[in-house]
């Protein structure tokens, strides 16, 4: 697989090709990479409750962009409340908590891309 930054409109989308899957057609040649200014540094973390990151994972269940933090440090929250929501193609799909608990940590920012499996959060 080959992982690639792509800016359209100034958004920024991650994208993973995978290779080897053959459809018939002819194979296709990536791009070089633009000329680009270099990315901004990472965003710095969020702030987390003092006790450190929970046991409990809340992962990204598809790619996308952060598009709202539902649930601070501290909140506690049941089996199936949002706790972080994901915009992916126009659609907001909220991560809910996979039991219940209290948030521990928030891993992300509004607007940090991610892709699915990742940890945004967790939960004690």
């Amino acid at each position: 697989m080959k992982n690639y930054t792509i800016t359209v409109n100034g958004n920024v989308y991650d994208v993973v090709v995978e290779e080897g899957a053959s459809t018939g057609a002819a194979p296709v040649k990536a791009p070089a990479a633009p000329k680009a200014a270099p990315k901004a540094a990472p965003k710095a973390a969020a702030p987390a409750a003092g006790a450190g990151a929970g046991s409990i994972k809340v992962e990204a269940g598809a790619a996308g962009k952060v598009f709202k933090i539902d649930a601070a440090v501290g909140t506690a929250v049941k089996k199936g409340d949002a706790v972080v929501t994901i915009e992916a193609m126009k659609m907001e799909i909220p991560v809910v908590a996979p039991e219940d608990g209290t948030v521990a940590s928030i891993e992300v920012s509004v607007g940090d891309a991610v892709e699915a499996g990742k940890v945004l959060a967790t939960l004690n």
